[in-house]
């Protein structure tokens, strides 16, 4: 498969499996990554984990624009911090190579009390791919993100199910929602960068 340079990854909701799937896509892509809003910091950055599997130098990790201390939507751990998410602070960074973009939550969560995250989204015109986690309801989660996408007519590079593969899963998703399942990734045992570079090529080559 052909990624393009740039592109935004967003989930059906969040603890999906993003970042697992950022690091995959990082190592197999040679990539940079960037995760301009992190909330429940306290708990670790989503950056360090995709920098430590996927085994990116640290100029390959694009520094936050807003890292949010309670694991909230982001409106809300902003406000808690006594700030303001502001969408036209969040420049996509100068990369040599390709940059993936990861979201914070589904592409619904607000980022103040006017803009969603989607609509910081529109504004880039970039390319979104939607991990969604191989489970009871995952149809209706991936469908209703894909109405969502194509309402913003936002471009769908596919949806990547992260979990115990179901076929009766894709063949729902690609069926009503006219959108390609790009791969089943199923559980990985040992997150390191030869095991991600081995699992992309088995996905995605």
């Amino acid at each position: 498969m052909n990624f393009p340079e740039c592109f935004f990854v967003t989930g059906t909701d969040t603890g999906v499996g993003k970042t697992v799937i950022c690091a995959l896509l990082a190592a197999g892509l040679d990539a940079s990554y960037w995760k301009p809003v992190q909330s429940g910091s306290e708990e670790g950055l989503d950056s360090d984990l995709v920098a430590f599997w996927a085994g990116l130098a640290t100029e390959r990790i694009m520094p936050g624009t807003y890292t949010l201390r309670d694991p909230l939507s982001p409106h809300l751990a902003a406000e808690r911090m006594g700030i303001r998410i502001d969408p036209g602070s969040m420049h996509i960074p100068v990369t040599k190579g390709p940059l993936i973009i990861e979201g914070a939550g589904g592409i619904m969560v607000p980022l103040n009390d006017e803009t969603l995250l989607i609509d910081w989204v529109k504004s880039l015109s970039l390319p979104v791919l939607v991990v969604a986690p191989n489970r009871l309801g995952v149809i209706n989660h991936a469908l209703l993100t894909i109405s969502v996408l194509r309402l913003y007519r936002l471009e769908i590079m596919g949806i990547i199910l992260n979990g115990r593969p179901c076929i009766d899963h894709v063949q729902a998703i690609e069926h009503f929602g006219r959108a390609p399942v790009l791969a089943q990734v199923r559980p990985m045992s040992d997150m390191n960068p030869a095991q991600l570079k081995s699992k992309f090529r088995e996905y995605f080559e």
